[in-house]
């Protein structure tokens, strides 16, 4: 049976090909001239070029990995045309062919990225592979860059479908603008008019990301233009495995708005190497989206990959040679330069100069970059190797600084870190020798440490004066009127002067608008605000999560709902993968200052245990984790949170809503500083160190404790993320000499953090007399009902006794 390659190559070879293109029509309305269709050819043979010239440099071990564009260059420069200032990107790991069409960056800049050269990569200072951009959307100190006067690049993700929440929520930023007259023009939007372009492989339409995001996109109606890049394989694998009817266009028919449900999304199929379809379809489809904020889906079908997935392998292995000889004809930089011929807008000397100087071009700015990045190695090699041969001369151990210094000679191009590892090597063999040249080899260390440090090792967190950590502590201030509410209504209050005073700040989420969230923390509020500003969301974690980081990225101030902690879970890869590491990523570059708030604790039931918290602390390295005991401390860091340009997820305790507080005079106005550990009880014998729900446990514990003539010392962390910034831990361990460790995750999870950052991070094992203890739930999921709850997670009790047997031991005549 013959493959289905076979009969579409026989098929097209046998029809001329200027019946097959479409006419010069464009030409002809001046829609494009020729100066311009014979740039966008130098373009796609720039970008090409550099595909080549960056394989090339993975192959000789310049570089140590790549994703290019190659085959998919043609559909880009058709959607730059439509690519306006103010737009919006959110891309995975290709896209040069936009930058080069745009004039963002340059050649170099893009192999600056090959070579991981955190001095002149300005897309991510060395620290993401390259194809992976990002544009300055704040600078240095945190402050806003105007948006509406650059091209914006969101930082690109590697994840499969990562890049999809990220980018309804751009999209979303645009709808917020244009409906909510307080906002006005600004630097972030002229009246909703920006587009955001995502772009996404075929195969990659098979993620829940992607069905999730075009739900919500045709829902709220956003002007989010989705690009599939379909070259027929998710790397080896073919459409017939990934998608229903093997096209993702016929599948998503449904979607489609029409005129019985105007409220849908546009689908557009057009081939990708057909330049003036590509192009009269992204005009099209893009005045449509920016002007009536009609989501669009562009199917660009019949991709081709010169070079294969990646650098890392070759698709000759799975691709037959029938697809071959197609992919070589319907190469689009081919069929866009025989569409130029067919319509005499050039001739073949012409444009085979054009190509013969994009190559020149490419080598040299190729070469430019190489020698940027390899230069200051060279110079750090030569001073190594001058000061281990003075070395070599004099050391004990001269055989094994001979063999260091030979491999480092002989290194073709040498990594600076194993330069830095050689160094480390030769003063393990010189220790003992007392040479004058070991200060000289130890600073050579030191200073590529402090180096390391900035190019790794920054901007998880914010450094700039808006940092969480820099904002002014405000306490609360009580009165004798002061007056007693529920929990619930605490944080209502907080919220309800949030949203009168900032007309930036929106909350929604599952529940949260007409009814004020399941606990009631809206209440009344989407009434009093409207539904622009508070409002609904479907079941939809992963995208409600996204909404967020675009609407930040776009100077809102987004506050999430996440119904349950046990439902983060849902939303765990756009808040690791992306949120976590986007202002690292980027390096300071970018910003998204989200408040993701949930709830947990003490919940029944395996899918509502809600304290997984030692999943988040392995995996949201880049978000602060708040975890107050009650509503007035939670509203505190709220503001603390609302005054920074930090991002954070704030976990309230479920139990606590019905339980009573004093409403602080000045609410809205205290701040509760994050990292910033409270203690609940003094006492001598005992440290227990805990937060949230628990605070309650040890306290009721600790009390019991107090009739049996033990005095316990109760620590409320408050925030596990930052953790103690001040040492306050340790200074009571100093005059308890035992310390526990108390909360509801599994063993192993928060107990085990806490312990480490106290005993190991803070030297306080020095001050031991006793074994530190972990109270922890059970290594299963608390099981249905209040006995399950009980014999599951810590109970007053578990705490009474952990602590009468601990010191019963350590003073076991106290107790005769």
């Amino acid at each position: 049976m013959r493959s289905i390659f076979a009969f579409i190559f026989e098929t097209q070879q046998l029809s001329d090909l200027k019946k097959r293109l479409p006419p010069a029509a464009l030409l002809e309305s001046e829609t494009l001239s020729i100066e311009e269709v014979l740039h966008d050819y130098r373009i796609c043979c720039l970008s090409r070029e550099i595909s080549l010239f960056l394989r090339k440099d993975v192959l000789n071990g310049r570089a140590k990995f790549g994703v290019s564009d190659d085959g998919k260059e043609l559909f880009q420069i058709a959607m730059a045309k439509q690519f306006k200032k103010g737009d919006f990107r959110a891309d995975y790991y290709r896209g040069h062919t936009l930058l080069l069409a745009l004039g963002i960056g340059t050649i170099e800049d893009q192999f600056a990225q090959v070579y991981a050269d955190s001095a002149n990569d300005p897309f991510s200072g060395g620290r993401q592979m390259n194809n992976h951009h990002a544009t300055p959307l704040i600078d240095g100190q945190g402050g806003w860059l105007s948006h509406v006067d650059r091209y914006n690049l969101s930082a690109d993700v590697s994840t499969t479908g990562g890049q999809m929440a990220r980018g309804l929520g751009l999209a979303f930023a645009s709808k917020k603008y244009r409906e909510n007259a307080q906002l006005g023009a600004s630097k972030f939007s002229i009246n909703g008019n920006e587009v955001c372009f995502c772009i996404i492989g075929d195969a990659s339409t098979s993620e829940g990301a992607f069905w999730e995001t075009v739900n919500a996109a045709g829902v709220l109606q956003v002007p989010l233009a989705i690009s599939v890049s379909d070259d027929g394989y998710g790397i080896s694998v073919p459409k017939a495995f990934q998608t229903t009817k093997e096209s993702i266009s016929l599948v998503l028919k449904g979607f489609q708005a029409d005129n019985e449900h105007p409220r849908g999304i546009d689908i557009y199929a057009v081939k990708g190497w057909d330049y003036p379809a590509l192009c009269e379809t992204y005009r099209r489809g893009i005045d449509r989206t920016r002007q009536a904020h009609v989501p669009a889906v562009f199917h660009i079908e019949e991709l081709t990959q010169p070079q294969g997935h990646s650098t890392s392998g070759s698709h000759e292995r799975y691709k037959s040679r029938e697809r071959l000889d197609w992919e070589a004809e319907y190469d689009c930089n081919r069929q866009f330069k025989k569409w130029i011929l067919a319509h005499n807008l050039a001739n073949e000397a012409q444009l085979t100069q054009i190509e013969a100087e994009a190559e020149e071009e490419v080598r040299l700015a190729r070469d430019r970059a190489w020698k940027a990045y390899s230069q200051p190695i060279r110079q750090q090699r030569q001073e190594l190797e001058l000061l281990l041969s003075q070395i070599v001369i004099k050391a004990s151990k001269a055989p094994r600084v001979q063999h260091v210094l030979d491999e480092i000679k002989s290194a073709v191009n040498p990594f600076p870190s194993e330069l830095v590892r050689g160094a480390r090597q030769v003063l393990y063999a010189i220790r003992e020798d007392g040479l004058a040249e070991e200060a000289s080899l130890q600073s050579f260390v030191d200073r590529a440490f402090e180096s390391a440090h900035e190019r790794f090792h920054t901007h998880l967190y914010s450094e700039t004066p808006r940092s969480a950590l820099k904002v002014p502590v405000v306490p609360a201030v009580y009165s004798p009127d002061s007056p007693l509410k529920n929990g619930f209504e605490i944080i209502n209050v907080f919220f309800d002067k949030t949203l009168g005073r900032d007309p930036y700040f929106f909350a929604f989420g599952e529940d949260v608008g007409k009814i004020g969230g399941v606990n009631q923390g809206f209440a009344g509020l989407q009434e009093k605000y409207g539904e622009e500003r508070v409002f609904d969301t479907g079941i939809r974690e992963w995208t409600i999560i996204g909404q967020a980081i675009g609407m930040a990225m776009r100077g809102l101030r987004p506050l999430a709902e996440i119904q349950y902690l046990d439902y983060l879970i849902y939303a765990f890869s756009p808040l690791s993968d992306d949120l976590a590491t986007l202002r690292y990523r980027s390096n300071n570059t970018q910003a998204a200052p989200v408040l993701i708030r949930t709830r947990g604790h003490r919940l029944e039931g395996i899918w509502h245990s809600g304290s997984p918290m030692g999943v988040l602390l392995g995996g949201l390295r880049g978000i602060y984790i708040l975890t107050p005991r009650n509503f007035v401390q939670a509203a505190g860091l709220y503001n603390t949170l609302l005054q920074s340009d930090d991002t954070a997820l704030l976990i309230e305790c479920l139990n606590g809503y019905r339980l009573k507080e004093r409403l602080p005079d000045n609410m809205g106005e205290y701040t509760v500083p994050l990292g910033v550990p409270e203690i609940m009880r003094a006492g001598t014998d005992v440290t227990i160190v805990t937060y949230g729900s628990c605070v309650r446990i040890a306290l009721s514990a600790a009390q019991m404790l107090e009739a049996d003539g033990i005095d316990v010392e109760v620590i409320d962390v408050q925030t596990l993320i930052p953790f103690d910034r001040h040492h306050l831990i340790v200074q009571s361990l100093q005059k308890t000499n035992r310390i526990i460790f108390l909360d509801e995750d599994l063993p192993g999870g928060a107990s085990a953090y806490m312990m480490r950052e106290v005993l190991e991070l803070q030297d306080g094992y020095r001050y031991l007399d006793s074994n530190p203890v972990c109270i922890t739930a059970k290594d299963h999921r608390p099981p249905y009902g209040t006995d399950g709850d009980y014999y599951s997670k810590p109970s007053t009790e578990d705490v009474y006794d952990a602590v009468f047997a601990l010191v019963r031991e350590a003073e076991p005549k106290r107790f005769q």
